[in-house]
């Protein structure tokens, strides 16, 4: 499931702090509430991670790999 991150669209809330993250399947419908204080919130667009690449692979790494 993707992580998405909301943030208040007005003002602040000590239950939430203005800003949360949320486990959601991709299917969920969206969110447009805070869970706990239930004020309006907007999904940002949050940075990703992937895998660094620190050398090309050779031949020998991918068959060592299974390939």
């Amino acid at each position: 499931m993707p992580i998405y991150e909301y943030e208040l669209c007005d003002g602040e809330c000590a239950v939430c702090g203005g800003q949360f993250t949320l486990r959601r399947p991709v299917s969920a419908a969206p969110l447009t509430h805070c869970p706990t204080c239930q004020k309006p919130v907007r999904k940002l667009i949050s940075s990703f991670s992937s895998p660094m690449k620190l050398k090309p692979l050779s031949i020998s790494d991918a068959k060592k790999a299974g390939f």
